[in-house]
């Protein structure tokens, strides 16, 4: 077999994604699941809700999902990589514990999984590999052959993913008037989250103010400034800013929020925005409701001139480096030195999790990393 598409020794891909409701009926319960142990009020969850129901009670993560997993089995099959693809979520249907005993079942025993956060932090990497470890034991306790899951290196850096958030952030521009066009500021956005998270991000050797979630995001967002000026011959103001905080207000977390950075660009004369949604894979209900319809609204009323750049979604170059990215970790675990994709300055990102690696407050088992039980 050609080794450029050798997949071995995986033999079945995870598509592993937060999930949403598909209806109004579904809506508080997806809610539940996804604070279950968190003590938020039912109301609380309840105005959440009121944004689903904007739209029809249904997120569009799970038909993004759908794009995507055929994306990724359409571009593997053109390009000769025989690996089968699942979709699994952790907080609703289909669930990651169905998927896995799916694929237990239909005989595969080497499983790397691609999770749909590009980024290192509790709830964009650990709390998945949690849900892995949950899943992996439900599956022992039913008596079932476990395999071995692997998850593959955080992605924010590799080209397939930058260079698509520039090009789209170059189509964001063109839509904004011309006569401030060249003024526009990039504002680039991701989730907030509690400060105490994002300190303990990444390996505990690399942990410090904002840790790997806040120093992940600043590379990337300087890189694309970076190649967007010398493309357009313009070097534009940028600033990273959070969105989608939902956590006790006497809690910290990432800071400044979008809505009150339009604010303040107003205040201080920008001429325009542009919104670049860097923290999200694609357009999601994060990215629908709360930049598409609130932050808009608040740049409207201001009469703040603001677009925002298109997530990269099931773009060729995106799911060409999710093929990418799996050939690279199968060389890697057949013992060869494969390149290693990465733009900016921190590097490709570990294989395996080291221990302690974005530690959560209560410690619960993780597969797919140094501690794991499922090695």
């Amino acid at each position: 077999m050609d080794r450029a598409r050798d997949p071995h020794p995986y033999d079945a891909l995870l598509l592993l994604s937060f999930g949403g409701p598909e209806g109004p009926d579904d809506v508080l319960p997806f809610l539940e699941n996804v604070t279950r142990g968190r003590g938020i009020p039912r109301e609380r969850l309840a105005e959440v809700g009121a944004h689903y129901h904007l739209f029809g009670g249904v997120s569009p993560i799970n038909g993004h999902n759908r794009e995507l997993l055929a994306a990724l089995r359409s571009d593997f099959a053109e390009h000769g990589l025989d690996l089968p693809v699942y979709w699994g979520n952790r907080n609703w249907a289909p669930y990651v514990t169905d998927t896995l005993r799916e694929i237990v079942r239909d005989g595969h025993r080497r499983v790397l999984t691609l999770a749909t956060s590009a980024y290192s932090s509790y709830s964009s990497c650990r709390q998945y590999r949690e849900d892995l470890a949950g899943a992996l034991a439900a599956l022992a306790e039913e008596g079932l052959d476990l395999p071995r899951v692997d998850k593959l290196r955080v992605y924010y850096n590799h080209p397939g993913f930058l260079e698509t958030m520039t090009d789209g952030v170059l189509r964001a521009l063109d839509e904004l008037p011309a006569d401030v066009r060249e003024g526009a500021v990039l504002a680039f956005t991701t989730h907030s989250i509690p400060t105490a998270a994002a300190d303990t991000s990444g390996p505990p050797a690399g942990h410090g103010d904002g840790g790997a979630y806040v120093s992940e995001h600043m590379d990337a967002a300087r890189w694309i400034a970076e190649a967007l000026a010398e493309r357009t011959g313009v070097r534009r103001p940028w600033e990273l800013v959070y969105q989608s905080r939902s956590g006790a207000p006497h809690i910290p977390w990432l800071e400044p929020d979008i809505c009150d950075h339009l604010r303040t660009l107003h205040e201080a004369g920008a001429p325009a925005v542009v919104m670049v949604p860097i923290g999200f894979v694609s357009d999601h209900m994060e990215v629908l409701y709360d930049l598409d319809t609130e932050a808009l609204a608040v740049a409207a009323e201001l009469g703040l001139p603001a677009v925002r750049s298109a997530t990269v979604g099931t773009d060729p170059r995106f799911v060409a480096a999710v093929r990418d990215l799996v050939l690279e970790r199968a060389a890697t675990e057949r013992g060869e030195q494969p390149q290693r994709c990465a733009l900016g300055t921190l590097g490709a990102g570990h294989d395996v999790c080291p221990v302690g690696c974005c530690a959560a407050r209560t410690p619960r088992p993780a597969a797919a990393g140094a501690d794991s039980p499922y090695a």
